[in-house]
């Protein structure tokens, strides 16, 4: 994103969150025609010392933050509730400077706390067992808005005694549909000056969109999650219109082709959804799905939201269908449900307008509805 237009007249007030270190640098150098250095000392008041005032940053001279006041800005989001449930997970909400409000997770676990963030304002892609998916898209959010959600969670959590190390991008919306924004998000994250995460605890989750998904492995150093949640082509369109377009032969093939690191795994999330995908025989058709691929299965038993047509499987359902992988030495793992009491669980995310859901999502729910009974 720029600043100055090719003229060097100011394009626009943009949030220097939205900048990596890289073009940060052009745009002090470039843009206000300042020593490179003065763009390590502006990162590290950005995500060392968590500014959220140009005139915090002491150590930049009165000139320098008098230039930068008149193109740039520090925070992008303001954030507005937390919301915890039973079990320590709690919801924070955020809202933009149109007006939109995100949401993201903090989800704290024994040995580890780790915070699911959104890239999108809702989400285009119309998984019929997922709440965020009503509200349609709206639109891609900034780097900035973003990284910012990583920022603020961090000065929240701190407040409670508690830190962040890994992160997730599992919120609201489609990562990879907003592929660039991403990109540049996760290169602040991992950034050793920025939000230094391990690279191995950040990971994000597609639901297929092949391209994007090699691109995001040629282009980055995270970990990877693909929400699979069915076995057959039939099955998954029914809940994932994507497989449409990329079907499971053309996504596991991609994935099959992927240059992966030594000990690196895909995470394949599969949601369990009563009476719908969670047999044995599905269970078998996994085990041959994921042949070839360095990988691990994270199941999620369904965490149920108004007016939806499916259920959470029964305790022994879940049990049989975790026992079968393991036993055909698929690495396999529950993930614990965290949050459903304050609909901050996976799945549960965002505020959609009733009956104002998306005419092809509407289409789907009614017919499976129907099929389920």
């Amino acid at each position: 994103m720029k600043a100055f237009t090719e003229d060097g007249e100011v394009e626009a007030p943009v949030d220097l969150k939205n900048f990596t270190k890289g073009e940060l640098q052009a745009l002090v150098q470039d843009g206000l025609g300042e020593k490179a250095f003065r763009a390590s000392q502006l990162y590290e008041w950005l995500y060392k010392h968590r500014a959220v005032e140009l005139s915090e940053m002491t150590n930049l001279s009165k000139h320098l933050r008098a230039k930068l006041e008149g193109v740039a800005r520090v925070c992008a989001l303001k954030q507005e509730g937390a919301y915890e449930a039973a079990d320590g997970t709690t919801k924070l909400t955020f809202r933009c400077d149109d007006g939109a409000v995100i949401e993201s997770v903090f989800i704290p676990f024994e040995s580890h706390n780790s915070l699911c963030i959104s890239s999108q304002v809702g989400c285009a892609m119309g998984c019929t067992f997922c709440f965020t998916a009503k509200m349609g898209l709206s639109r891609h959010l900034s780097t900035a808005e973003i990284v910012d959600q990583v920022v603020q969670a961090r000065n929240w959590a701190e407040t409670k005694g508690e830190t962040i190390s890994n992160i997730v991008f599992m919120g609201m919306g489609e990562p990879l549909h907003n592929l660039e924004n991403v990109l540049k998000a996760c290169d602040i994250l991992i950034e050793e000056s920025g939000l230094n995460f391990s690279r191995r605890k950040v990971t994000v989750s597609t639901s297929g969109l092949v391209p994007a998904i090699e691109r995001l492995m040629d282009e980055s150093k995270v970990q990877l999650a693909v929400s699979l949640n069915a076995t057959t082509d039939v099955q998954r369109s029914k809940i994932m219109p994507v497989n449409d377009r990329y079907d499971l032969e053309t996504l596991m093939g991609s994935l099959r082709g992927l240059d992966l690191e030594k000990r690196q795994r895909i995470t394949f999330e599969y949601v369990l959804l009563k009476d719908f995908n969670d047999s044995l025989e599905d269970a078998a058709r996994i085990v041959e799905l994921v042949k070839g691929i360095p990988s691990k299965i994270n199941i999620i038993p369904f965490n149920p939201h108004p007016e939806t047509p499916f259920d959470i499987p029964a305790e022994k359902t879940i049990s049989r269908f975790q026992e079968y992988l393991v036993a055909h030495n698929v690495s396999c793992f529950r993930r614990k449900t965290r949050g459903r009491d304050s609909m901050a669980a996976c799945g549960q995310l965002g505020e959609p307008v009733p009956g104002k859901e998306p005419r092809h999502l509407r289409r789907r729910l009614e017919s499976l509805h129907k099929e389920l009974g």
